[in-house]
């Protein structure tokens, strides 16, 4: 009797092999204790079982967060920008501010350098921060209906300005539709106004141009008003001093009956001087006299009376020049104290005027005016919103976010 050839489970079943089935995943029938060999299944037994299908078609936890994560804000976000979010048009100017003013060549601009303030930067500075507050808004909104121009039917509800709107939501949204900044590197101002039409984008620009240069204009006009007032000012007070200098001399010059006591005082002086001299001479004589002729004879009597009279004349001329309550001395020393005044009145009326001359043409050579090198034009092309861009900034931080979270999960598996 031959002897069957073990079949190929048998032989794989005796070295141990797993046989093919199994490595694929196929339940075998255990081997007959009887004969030793293993039973070959039927064909329908081979088949996969629907738990096992089930278990390979499911998607791995990953790949359902990367969905999550990645795909669907993705999408969502590719939907709003391409078939939801309305078109924005960007109206363009610059301008920049001008004096009058000549270039300063003095030690000092040398040591400053370009970094010196100078009054036009100032009032750059000054413009772009007006044109991103309220007061511009309230000075547009007499003659632009910024509401409407900022809520039409055809924008999006979440770019346009939700309606009703307070004054401050207006103020708001405002300052994420215009952008204004100052550009130190060319001294210039550059406001960008966005718009959902560009008409409407073209009449905001128009309009905060003129509202820029009547501000500008304003504030020049101020500078101006202020330093020729504080002149004026300095102008009037040194006349009202020298008014009154003048008054004070005129009242020393009616209670004191002199006109100029200083003149009167060198005449007095020089009267005395004539009369000593006249005494010596006639005290000479009358020695003189005497040596030859007696006492009594008359032209020894006409000297001695000429004598006393000169003596009394100079005494009198000392007592006016020294003596007594109201002497001249103290006369001339009230009026030298008012003519000083005087003087000192004069000189500063004086420099008060030429201050006043200096204000005026620095007033007028400081004058800051706006020279718009660029003017406001109407746009062809929506640039906002910015879908590509938008959508790629998105997809960027979502994958970021996706794989951070990814290998942070991964990263606590491994170590459990």
């Amino acid at each position: 009797m031959l002897s069957r050839r073990p079949s190929i489970a048998t032989r794989s079943a005796a070295r141990g092999e797993p046989l093919a089935a199994e490595r694929a995943g196929v339940p075998m029938a255990p081997p007959s204790s009887n004969s030793g060999q293993v039973v070959r299944l039927a064909p329908h037994d081979l088949a996969v079982s629907p738990q096992a299908a089930r278990r390979r078609r499911r998607l791995s936890p990953r790949w359902i967060s990367f969905v999550a994560v990645v795909v669907l804000p993705v999408a969502l976000v590719a939907a709003y920008y391409f078939a939801v979010a309305a078109d924005q048009y960007v109206s363009e100017f610059r301008f920049t501010l001008r004096t009058a003013e000549m270039p300063r060549a003095g030690s000092a601009w040398l040591l400053a350098g370009a970094d010196a303030p100078s009054l036009a930067a100032t009032d750059s500075r000054i413009v772009v921060q007006y044109v991103t507050s309220r007061a511009i808004v309230d000075e547009l909104a007499p003659n632009l209906d910024l509401r409407r121009i900022f809520s039409p039917q055809g924008a999006d509800w979440w770019a346009r300005l939700g309606l009703p709107a307070s004054i401050e939501a207006l103020v708001a949204y405002w300052k994420n539709q215009v952008d204004a900044f100052y550009d130190q590197a060319d001294s210039t101002v550059v406001v960008r106004v966005r718009a959902f039409a560009p008409e409407d984008a073209l009449r905001v620009a128009q309009a905060v141009v003129a509202a820029s240069e009547r501000l500008v204009n304003d504030l020049s006009q101020n500078m101006r008003r202020d330093a020729l007032r504080h002149s004026e000012e300095e102008v009037a007070q040194a006349k009202a001093r020298l008014v009154k200098a003048l008054a004070d001399i005129r009242d020393f010059r009616d209670r004191s009956g002199l006109i100029d006591p200083g003149r009167t005082a060198a005449a007095n002086a020089t009267l005395a001087a004539r009369l000593r001299d006249d005494l010596a001479r006639a005290n000479a004589e009358l020695s003189t006299l005497r040596a030859y002729m007696r006492d009594d004879s008359p032209t020894i009597k006409v000297s001695r009376a000429r004598i006393r009279s000169l003596e009394t004349q100079l005494a009198g001329a000392a007592r006016d020049l020294g003596g007594g309550d109201r002497t001249l001395s103290r006369e001339l020393s009230a009026f030298e104290q008012l003519e000083n005044e005087r003087k000192f009145a004069e000189d500063a009326y004086r420099h008060a005027l030429e201050g006043l001359d200096r204000a005026r043409s620095e007033a007028d050579r400081q004058q800051v005016y706006i020279a718009s090198f660029i003017p406001p034009s109407l746009a062809e092309q929506a640039l906002h919103p910015r879908r590509w861009r938008g959508l790629g900034v998105v997809a960027l931080i979502a994958f970021a976010v996706w794989a951070i979270g990814s290998l942070t999960v991964q990263s606590v598996r491994d170590h459990l």
